[in-house]
């Protein structure tokens, strides 16, 4: 028996609701904010995410899902959304825009991790991105679109990490910092991060190795080698954050594990929980980003979340979401023109906007009614070979059992003058 692939999950009707719920909340925080739809195929050029993402990261080294069309032509299935963005921007003259260009997506992403809890090699993301603009207040308002977020979902119990990762004119003194310090503690290290010294040494700071935990707890932090520029942004996030009442902890060893971030930084995890594992979001700025792609100078940040686990929080914390739509009609039948009359009667209905499920095959009218209760069907129209002569039907309600004969004709508009249905 087939069996989904390692890494990847069925979404069960069952769940459904908890999926359509964080969707539609989604969307409309967008709307209340001025972002915009954005699209992008589900595969990219590889060289897009090695240029954004970085060469030495573990997505690029280790991750990605990369392959070979026909052609010859090195293709990468997205492992993030913010470079396709950026991409698009580009592609599409949307520089030509009033900036800040608003847009956010919801799609699949792809990475090749091993298997755990919160992290699946293929799973759905929420992010957006605001290009175009330098503006501090804008970091903040994207920060409190990201909270709003969580809040609109029921999700409060959550804590707001904040850091700046300087920009490529501070951050070479930081890296040096880092090099120097951890060099006196090599034999320390777990053999990933022996590695990172040399390549990445950002990536130091949230490896979740015990011994490199500990180390990097007492680590230099980028804070203090902030350039004046980057030193008065970070001041101004941080009291644009204070007027909006949005409480932040500061997090030296925070630094997201992408290499195009500059400036801010934050992440969103819940309360009483750390690491990679456990956070629910998080983004920042990306200053250089469309500059690396091929564009002119361009500041920009974002935001992205797991939607898996998102749902997952929602499903653990058994909290309430509305129920989809259901179909409130059931139309059973006994007989063979009852069927053929059930067959006419679902599609008028269906036509004049009216959800139905009819009964198919042969079973009995007592299991045909059990189903129209198990599926919570408000009305059951009931359909025999005397209802067929007389050009009308069964009509019963399900809750309390009352049912009346109403003319074919007149079907429609009795169901539509029902409480329950369209």
């Amino acid at each position: 028996m087939y069996k989904a692939p390692r890494g990847t999950e069925d979404i069960l009707p069952k769940e459904q609701a908890y999926w359509r719920y964080v969707e539609n909340k989604a969307v409309a925080l967008c709307q209340l904010y001025g972002y915009q739809r954005l699209d992008t195929p589900v595969f990219e050029d590889s060289e897009l995410f090695v240029r954004s993402i970085g060469k030495d990261t573990d997505i690029v080294t280790k991750e990605m899902y990369t392959f070979k069309d026909k052609g010859g032509k090195k293709l990468t299935l997205r492992p993030e959304g913010t470079a396709p963005v950026c991409r698009a921007y580009l592609e599409h003259g949307l520089y030509n825009l009033p900036q800040p260009v608003k847009l956010y997506y919801i799609a699949s992403i792809f990475r090749y991790e091993r298997p755990q809890a919160g992290r699946y090699r293929q799973h759905y993301q929420f992010g957006f991105e605001a290009i175009g603009n330098i503006d501090p207040a804008l970091d903040a308002e994207v920060i409190d679109m990201a909270m709003q977020f969580y809040f609109s979902l029921g999700l409060s119990q959550i804590t707001l990490k904040l850091n700046s990762t300087g920009c490529r004119k501070c951050r070479p003194q930081y890296v040096k910092g880092l090099r120097d310090y951890y060099s006196k503690h090599i034999p320390s290290l777990c053999p990933d991060c022996q590695n990172r010294l040399e390549r990445n040494p950002l990536r130091l700071l949230d490896c979740k190795n015990p011994s490199c935990l500990t180390l990097a707890e007492a680590a230099p932090k980028s804070t203090d080698y902030l350039c004046p520029e980057c030193r008065t942004h970070f001041e101004k996030v941080q009291k644009y954050l204070t007027i909006l009442r949005l409480p932040f902890q500061l997090d030296h060893k925070l630094v997201r594990g992408l290499d195009y971030y500059t400036k801010t930084v934050f992440e969103v995890q819940p309360q009483g929980e750390s690491g990679a594992q456990t956070a629910l979001g998080g983004g920042g700025r990306y200053d250089d980003l469309i500059e690396e792609l091929g564009g002119k100078p361009t500041p920009a940040l974002g935001f992205a979340a797991g939607m898996n686990r998102i749902v997952n929080s929602l499903l653990k914390l058994k909290a309430p979401v509305p129920s989809l739509p259901q179909p409130d009609v059931f139309i059973a039948y006994h007989g063979d023109k009852a069927k053929t009359k059930a067959i006419e009667i679902a599609s008028a209905l269906r036509r004049a906007g009216i959800p139905v499920i009819a009964s198919v095959g042969d079973r009995s009218l007592k299991a045909q009614l059990r189903q129209a209760n198990a599926l919570g069907s408000h009305y059951t129209i009931i359909i025999g070979e005397e209802e067929v002569k007389s050009q009308t039907v069964t009509l019963r309600n399900m809750a309390s059992g009352e049912q009346k004969t109403v003319p074919v004709d007149e079907l429609i508009v009795s169901l539509k003058k029902a409480s329950n249905v369209c």
